[in-house]
């Protein structure tokens, strides 16, 4: 049994992840309401795409970033793990990126490429007069 050719391109489900929408400005008390949604978005893994353990955080309503922020951001990811996810950030601003570098978190940023390992058979070009290594 063979089925006809068609049309045009094949018709793909793409998985758009859930997103859970963070507003501020944040208090340190203000953390178990967002672990818990988060929680609930992964657990569910229906229609929203959780079912590839993605949730994006939109965090471009937190506000000036503090260090409320970077404890829920961490406890996000903690849960996001435990549960056997992951978490993207959507709209950080450049002083919540840079406050994230400094105290050591490191979190997938959407629209960012994937950082990937090099193709092999790349050779580097040697210059005359370069000593040998």
């Amino acid at each position: 049994m063979s089925c006809g050719a068609t049309a045009g391109l094949p018709v793909v489900d793409a998985i758009t992840p859930p997103v859970l929408v963070l507003s501020g400005p944040l208090t340190r008390d203000e953390v178990s309401g967002p672990c818990d949604a988060l929680r609930a978005l992964l657990d569910s893994g229906g229609a929203g795409g959780a079912a590839a353990g993605v949730v994006v955080c939109d965090v471009g309503g937190l506000g000036p970033p503090g260090l409320a922020a970077v404890e829920l951001l961490a406890r996000l990811q903690l849960t996001a793990r435990r549960t056997g996810g992951r978490i993207r950030l959507r709209d950080p601003s450049r002083a919540l990126c840079a406050l994230l570098d400094l105290v050591g978190l490191r979190f997938e940023m959407e629209g960012q490429p994937e950082q990937r390992e090099p193709p092999l058979r790349v050779q580097e070009a040697v210059e005359p007069g370069d000593p040998a290594v």
